[in-house]
């Protein structure tokens, strides 16, 4: 379980980082910059969803052995 809440937060913590990239591209009219944010954010929400999927099976798992 605690794997699987490390991973939120660290996807949340890229997703948040992708955001800020994405307003600093955009403001400096870097779309370089801008697009490593997008491709940061989506990695953060891809993260957090691998992490509730594991939730989900380990949660299974638990209920089936009892």
């Amino acid at each position: 379980m605690a794997d699987e809440a490390r991973d939120k937060m660290q996807g949340k913590g890229e997703e948040i980082k992708g955001k800020a990239k994405q307003a600093w591209g955009d403001a400096t009219d870097d779309p370089a910059t801008e697009a490593e944010g997008k491709v940061d954010e989506v990695k953060g929400k891809a993260r957090e969803k691998v992490a509730e999927a594991r939730e989900k099976l380990t949660g299974d798992d638990e209920e089936k052995r009892s």
